[in-house]
């Protein structure tokens, strides 16, 4: 499970959740959101698939007065967040009923602004926000960097002439690594995908592709969309800095959503699929070192 708490916190947990599920759906709760419920019930809280459909609702104050832990608080704020989202589609009145959870909740994390930049319309400035958050979450890219005036400068540091030779042979000598090793598997992962190697005039950033295609190989997620959303979903949990607003919200809105972030970035739409995020996010909640 990803988090353990008593049973009637759960319970007020998953009735929040369907509590947003059900906001403003004239048509019924979708498929998706009960899936959702039901893999949040068995992966989330440990419980029976069933207990997810079957969860009351719980409003904003009833869900504040049954939570009174900070970390509580917090994880509840961030799941109702993924449930406004899991349709596919942006749904104003999810969105603004999961910021009412979250004020009730004391809860003031940086994603809810991008939550609500994208009820409000402004999508670049949700954009811009998530890609910020997650150029900070690398603590090995240049922070110097104007984003404003390029937002992907960070992630390209070896265009225009600035290549690294040196760096890039000391990746591509990976391939002559023993099989079993973590470097072969790591540069088998480049090869495999036709990456460029740091170093290379076209390549990403050392600080920012080691230890984003690091988390793949040790993970085991593929670089296709649900590899991808699974990934970053993965690093999230296990990396907390900004895990919502840097790791999984961009991932859903690109590949879930099919909004593009930037330059770089791919998108597409209904990729999310419950069990293998709420999955992803319990193995990277689980791992004891932060990569």
């Amino acid at each position: 499970m990803i988090i353990e708490v008593p049973r009637a916190h759960s319970d007020a947990i998953l009735g929040a959740m369907r509590g947003v599920a059900e906001e403003h759906a004239e048509e019924g709760v979708s498929a998706a959101d009960e899936r959702t419920l039901a893999a949040a019930a068995a992966i989330v809280f440990g419980r029976p698939d069933a207990d997810g459909p079957s969860a009351p609702v719980t409003g904003p104050s009833a869900l504040a007065r049954t939570l009174t832990g900070s970390e509580e608080r917090r994880q509840a704020a961030r799941f109702l967040a993924v449930m406004a989202l899991v349709d596919g589609r942006v749904d104003e009145d999810k969105l603004e009923l999961v910021a009412r959870y979250a004020a009730v909740l004391d809860i003031h994390d940086d994603y809810l602004a991008v939550l609500t930049a994208t009820a409000e319309g402004e999508i670049a400035t949700a954009a811009a926000c998530m890609i910020r958050k997650n150029t900070e979450s690398f603590p090995g890219l240049d922070h110097s960097l104007d984003l404003l005036a390029d937002p992907i400068a960070p992630l390209l540091p070896y265009r225009d002439g600035n290549d690294d030779p040196a760096l890039a042979a000391r990746y591509e000598a990976l391939g002559d690594a023993p099989a079993g090793t973590f470097g072969r598997a790591f540069f088998d992962h480049f090869a495999r995908n036709g990456f460029a190697f740091p170093g290379h005039a076209n390549a990403l950033a050392e600080g920012f592709t080691t230890p984003h295609d690091s988390s793949h190989v040790l993970a085991g997620y593929s670089t296709s969309e649900i590899g991808e959303l699974c990934v970053s979903t993965f690093i999230g949990a296990m990396h907390p800095d900004h895990p919502m607003a840097a790791e999984v919200l961009p991932v859903i809105y690109s590949w879930h959503l099919g909004i593009k972030l930037n330059e770089i970035a791919r998108s597409t739409t209904c990729v999310f699929e419950p069990r293998r995020f709420w999955t992803a996010w319990a193995r990277g909640a689980a791992t004891t070192v932060d990569v």
